[in-house]
């Protein structure tokens, strides 16, 4: 079979083509309501609204379009999302980067510890869930998602059905954080008038489960908070590969010694790559007409990964998932809104 083969579906369209059409239609539709007063007035940008058209046509049509636009749909929730992350670099500078600094990645640190130790604690005293899944769970949690779930199952040698399971909680709580943290904003900025767009989008990347989570959820407020969010959140997703290595040291440390000694650690590359464009985009080498071409390019993409993953959201997952595994991940993303902005309220404070 060629490769020319392989790509194509048996009416002779290419194998993505499908997926991808869907996505970018409905980030079209996102794009263009977003541009409407009526609907900019209520806080709603483009790539929260793709999320919601997304859900809406997952939720409805999915199953009639799922066998030829399956994956082209993964294409966008993946590649096209960490693409979309790497050209974000050019809204960036390494100002904006070192404004987040040292406070930012201990932020960072802070929360994600703090977040995947109560997951291990609760999950076993209080729900009885089995080690794998409250390590699925807490990794989803405290890191970047159905991502780090994903990375850690291969270490942990996990079964498919929890690692579904994890990825519905985190997907649920994820979303619900698009549209409660923007809500939250001008309350927790009337109580601590300290607060900035900036601080408020550090805390943003340091505590939203998926990275287009924090990216919608830091648009539907400012471009400052936007970036600040994004460029916490690809800290703590560069935290994934020494969050690995120690949950392989621990495994090997034990009884699983053998077991687990092949696991292969993936590191996050574009994270990497986005920190580097943004560190030459601070150089202002390229026109900005081009600049500003590439960041409507990066607006549709990460549009388009927005509405995969909102095709990919099903509630009948979350069902599926029981009420255990939901109570666990309900509880930790309280903690993420009440612990995480302590933790961010206490380092800004001490390094303020």
């Amino acid at each position: 079979m060629t490769v020319l083969t392989a790509a194509k579906m048996d009416g002779g369209t290419p194998r993505h083509l499908a997926g991808l059409l869907l996505a970018a239609a409905i980030a079209g539709a996102a794009v263009w309501l977003g541009n409407q007063p009526a609907i900019a007035a209520l806080g709603m940008g483009a790539l929260t609204l793709a999320i919601l058209l997304g859900m809406l046509v997952g939720n409805t049509l999915w199953p009639r379009l799922q066998q030829q636009c399956d994956s082209g749909v993964l294409l966008a929730k993946q590649q096209l999302l960490r693409l979309g992350i790497i050209l974000y670099g050019f809204r960036i500078t390494f100002q904006q980067i070192a404004d987040v600094g040292i406070s930012g990645v201990l932020i960072d640190i802070l929360t994600l510890c703090s977040t995947f130790t109560l997951a291990c604690w609760l999950g076993r005293r209080v729900f009885g869930l089995d080690r794998d899944t409250r390590w699925l769970i807490g990794a989803g949690s405290s890191i970047c998602g159905a991502a780090a779930i994903l990375a850690t199952q291969p270490v942990i040698k996990a079964d498919a059905a929890k690692v579904a399971v994890a990825i519905s909680t985190v997907v649920l709580f994820g979303t619900l954080a698009i549209f409660i943290w923007p809500l939250l904003w001008p309350l927790a900025h009337s109580v601590f008038p300290q607060l900035t767009p900036t601080s408020w989008g550090i805390f943003t990347g340091s505590t939203v489960h998926e990275v287009a989570q924090v990216v919608a959820a830091g648009h539907a407020i400012s471009p400052e908070t936007e970036n600040a969010a994004v460029i916490a959140k690809m800290l703590r997703v560069m935290m994934l590969a020494p969050f690995l290595l120690f949950l392989t040291l621990r495994l090997r440390h034990g009884a699983a010694a053998e077991a687990e000694a092949g696991s292969a650690i993936r590191f996050p590359w574009f994270a990497l790559l986005f920190i580097l464009v943004a560190l030459f985009n601070s150089l202002h080498l390229l026109p900005v007409s081009l600049v500003q071409s590439i960041n409507q390019l990066d607006t549709l993409l990460l549009a388009m990964a927005m509405a995969a993953l909102g095709l990919t959201t099903h509630l009948s997952a979350v069902k599926r998932a029981g009420v255990r595994p939901l109570l666990l991940a309900l509880l930790l993303f309280c903690w993420l809104l009440g612990g995480g902005g302590l933790i961010n309220l206490g380092v800004h404070h001490l390094m303020g």
